[in-house]
């Protein structure tokens, strides 16, 4: 018989970051045989890969950080009204999930960190308003 309380496969697979947007990408049984392939946590990430907007945006993080100071923060609609370059809520708006794509991806990369009233959070999990500050 069988030994029913043995730890399924994947609690030992260790988590993957998707290229695109930083998140968190969790195992599926599907992936088993590729896991190590595995990039994208879905279709709509692997087809909207890091563009030239998106590097700009990471750049643009990186400098208002530095300017502003280690100990300082800066939110992500601060990258996005300066790629935008206008104050106008209609021009930088649609940058904000982008904004926020490059900084989980800053995280992965281990440059930055996101807090939430001044505690570092998850990245991949971040809901609401967040800042973003140097490691």
């Amino acid at each position: 018989m069988p030994d029913r309380l043995h730890k399924p496969q994947h609690e030992s697979v260790p988590p993957k970051l998707c290229a695109t947007c930083g998140r968190t990408i969790t195992w599926r049984k599907k992936w088993e045989r590729d896991w190590d392939n595995v990039k994208f946590c879905s279709d709509n990430c692997r087809t909207h890969k890091p563009m030239a907007k998106d590097k700009q945006l990471e750049e643009t993080i990186l400098r208002l950080l530095h300017d502003r100071g280690a100990d300082k923060t800066i939110c992500p609609s601060e990258a996005a009204r300066a790629v935008a370059n206008s104050d106008e809520r209609e021009e930088w708006e649609p940058l904000m999930e982008p904004a926020r794509a490059a900084a989980r991806r800053l995280v992965a990369a281990d440059k930055i960190v996101i807090t939430q009233q001044g505690h570092t959070v998850d990245a991949s999990t971040a809901k609401g308003p967040i800042r973003l500050r140097l490691r």
